[in-house]
């Protein structure tokens, strides 16, 4: 090929890819993208062994006394790392209206390297939504924070953000919102990804043993349904909550043939359905931050809850089991004054209130409350120090755990105390 057929033909590639580039920028050109993130150094110490996940960074309540054949408490141990696994990266997403400008269209992505199981420094997915929203009305798709949690969420340097007192969870949810002056409602169908409910550790099997599965919603076909409704201002946000959890613990039961003696599996129609509840308050003005929260929950361990719920009865030919949940009342209060130098304190309690009807075994299917947990209280202080850009913080949190008996109603009684001192140091790049 010659140097003017060369040409020519560099000469009609860019004619047909100029227009197209263009084309191409033109319509990036009506995206916005605010990218933001932060890296995060969580140093952690506990004078005794606790109910925890992420290796100890999300800290709930201290594990209850287990002796060894010496009387010695296998659990009053100290323990205590340092993990950087909570950096995070994110990206807002500003798009182009649609419906002749009717509709504004957003959406955000946001990892950090929390990974899953016991797979840390992993990527994982903490929200990935788009939101479509009119003048007064807004529809969200995808993956985000619970309803529960909310606009109204204590300002601390622990990672657990509260739980078990605070609702905690992200979740593939359809979320509607209404806005009206001051007044927000909400209404959301949600389902269950990395935050999920406790059920039977065995499908066929399994009675009082639990562990976490999305097979229980899955099989359910019912999504989690929240409700809510707000009033804002510039100083204020109150509103309350309600949530309704329906789940299938087992589609199939194991059983002994009463003349055989032979043992057969029977496929079962089992359904637990809870309603929860909850009241929130935020004052926020200058440099104060108060704020609350009361939580109703009935076996509501798909929020890093403590409950569960248990067996009432057992059909003799079939296996099949009935249910009741175990209601756990929750509130925790936030208190923060300052911008540059913040001291602030929070307080969290919760009470086993029982499953209102009597139970097999004195056996509660979940987390806590299945291993005697009948009250909790937790004091912190925390000093930060915050520029732009950074934050620097210390806090120190005494948790006390009441453990005893579980009765035939799920309460718990005979209780004794255990205690844990937690101290956290937190260092944080925003950017």
């Amino acid at each position: 090929m010659t140097n003017k057929l060369r040409f020519q033909a560099i000469a009609i590639a860019l004619a047909v890819m100029i227009p197209a580039i263009a084309t191409a920028a033109e319509s990036l050109g009506n995206f916005s993208f605010d990218f933001y993130g932060q890296v995060r150094a969580d140093l952690f110490y506990n004078s005794r062994s606790n109910s925890e996940t992420v290796d100890g960074l999300f800290y709930m309540y201290p594990r209850d006394h287990e002796y060894d054949s010496f009387g010695n408490d296998l659990n009053a141990k100290p323990d205590g790392s340092l993990y950087t696994m909570y950096s995070r990266l994110g990206v807002n997403i500003t798009g182009p209206s649609i419906a002749n400008g009717k509709i504004a269209t957003s959406g955000c992505v946001e990892i950090d390297f929390r990974g899953g199981g016991t797979n840390y420094y992993m990527i994982r997915l903490r929200q990935a939504y788009f939101n479509l929203a009119w003048r007064k009305s807004q529809l969200l798709v995808g993956q985000t924070w619970h309803p529960f949690y909310g606009d109204v969420a204590p300002e601390i340097l622990n990672l657990n953000m509260g739980a078990p007192y605070q609702p905690f969870s992200r979740a593939p949810q359809i979320r509607y919102r209404l806005t009206d002056r001051n007044f927000r409602l909400t209404a959301t169908l949600l389902w269950q990804s990395q935050y999920l409910s406790a059920g039977p550790a065995n499908s066929i099997n399994g009675t009082t043993a639990s562990s976490k599965s999305q097979s229980f919603i899955k099989n359910s076909c019912v999504p989690e349904i929240t409700v809510g409704i707000d009033y804002k201002n510039d100083k204020w946000i109150a509103g309350i909550g309600a949530d309704l959890t329906s789940i299938v613990p087992r589609t199939q039961a194991e059983f002994e043939d009463a003349q055989t003696g032979e043992s057969k599996v029977a496929k079962v129609t089992e359904r637990i359905t809870s309603v929860s509840a909850e009241a929130h308050i935020k004052y926020k003005s200058g440099k104060w931050l108060v704020a609350g929260k009361t939580v109703l929950g009935n076996n509501f361990t798909q929020a890093s809850g403590v409950g569960g719920y248990a067996i009432t009865s057992i059909d003799n030919v079939t296996g099949e089991q009935q249910y009741a949940p175990v209601k756990v009342s929750s509130t925790w209060l936030n208190i923060a004054y300052g911008s540059k130098l913040r001291p602030a304190l929070f307080f969290g309690y919760l009470k086993n209130l029982g499953a209102g009807e009597t139970i097999l075994d004195n056996k509660v299917i979940g987390s806590g409350i299945g291993e005697g947990l009948g009250q909790l209280a937790t004091a912190t202080a925390e000093l930060t120090y915050n520029i732009p850009h950074w934050k620097f913080g210390a806090e120190y949190m005494l948790c006390n755990a009441w453990y005893g008996t579980v009765g035939n109603n799920g309460k718990v009684s005979g209780t004794h105390s255990v205690m844990n001192h937690r101290v956290v140091m937190t260092a944080i790049f925003q950017f």
